[in-house]
């Protein structure tokens, strides 16, 4: 490993063997509905008798490992370390899906982020020997969201136009070391925390967009590439509102994004699905990731690319405190099968 300021490169690669995304109705609805492992019409879960919201997720979340598990062949007792997190309060979800798996853990909170957050240090830990088959998972629910950062569904309180729809998706990557089939991961960008005195919980992407832009520049910095150097740059979750500003910021810092795709953009149809600015929640870039990145690299639709999952790093008490909303980004480099 060769470490440049924030990032690390690999010098022999991680893989991420496998993996699976689960989701709810909304995303059975959504364009990318075909590349889910599972999808339910009801995110309730009454038949596995999910009392509430929050156990709901937990279920969700351990689909996706269940499934992504069967995938590579191997026994959660195989597992050498889970990587997880939410957006539920301690996130519990994690919790208690590691309750129910008996996996070892280690509890991560980046809000949206997560995914990133969980595939840098995984690929880190794999690359350093430490875990061999290591769980880089996160998961986010409508219902259980609404009610924990904004008001209970029953309410029925006025969504803005800047607003985003949290997804009811889980995703689970498995990861291995160097020399095994997968796709490989050849570097990884920590962020640091930016905060551009946003105040509007309604307005996630212009929260989210300075971290976003801090993150790309020091990675093309570390690393003396260029935005043309990819298929495609992925940023999760910064919708239409905050797509817009990155791309206009990054005009303004000479490297302009024409191959910019944004996760909360591609998992609904925006247009048709009244879910306003885009989807957002950890379970947003996580389902993207798993049912469109990540099949079109193992296919070689994909070259070469950047994940970079972004996060509002407040709490259901501090916005209320009149607190601004910190961001952060976390950019994982991966690139097609086959092709290291």
């Amino acid at each position: 490993m060769i470490r440049r300021k924030d990032t690390v490169l690999f010098d022999k690669p991680p893989v991420i063997a496998a993996w699976a995304a689960a989701g709810g109705k909304k995303e059975s609805e959504g364009p990318l509905a075909a590349g889910f492992d599972f999808l339910t019409e009801d995110a309730a879960f009454p038949e596995e008798a999910c009392a509430n919201w929050e156990q709901a997720e937990s279920f969700l979340q351990q689909k996706a490992v269940e499934i992504c598990l069967r995938k590579a062949g191997i026994s959660r007792k195989e597992v050498d370390l889970a990587l997880a997190g939410d957006l539920q309060a301690q996130c519990t979800a994690s919790n208690y899906t590691m309750r129910a798996l008996e996996i070892p853990f280690a509890g991560l909170y980046g809000a949206c982020s997560t995914m990133a957050e969980s595939l840098c240090l995984g690929a880190s830990l794999t690359a350093g020997g430490v875990a061999h088959q290591l769980l880089a998972m996160t998961s986010s629910h409508f219902c259980a969201a609404e009610r924990q950062f904004r008001t209970p569904l029953d309410y029925g309180a006025k969504r803005t136009p800047t607003a985003q729809w949290t997804a009811t998706a889980a995703g689970a990557c498995l990861l291995r070391g160097a020399g095994q089939k997968g796709v490989p991961v050849l570097s990884v960008t920590f962020g640091r925390v930016q905060d551009y005195e946003v105040h509007d919980i309604n307005n996630m992407g212009a929260a989210m967009m300075p971290a976003a832009v801090s993150t790309l520049l020091r990675y093309f910095g570390a690393t003396g590439t260029a935005p043309s150097d990819f298929d495609v740059i992925f940023t999760g979750d910064l919708g239409e509102v905050g797509s817009a500003l990155l791309q206009e910021q990054m005009a303004r810092e000479g490297l302009p994004l024409p191959n910019h795709r944004d996760c909360g953009c591609l998992l609904y149809d925006v247009a048709s699905q009244n879910v306003q600015a885009g989807g957002s929640g950890p379970g947003c870039s996580a389902a993207v990731l798993c049912t469109h990145i990540l099949p079109a690299l193992q296919k070689g639709q994909y070259r070469r690319v950047l994940f970079m999952a972004t996060g509002a790093l407040m709490s259901q008490t501090t916005f209320l405190q009149g607190e601004s909303i910190p961001g952060i980004a976390h950019c994982v480099e991966l690139a097609g099968e086959g092709t290291v």
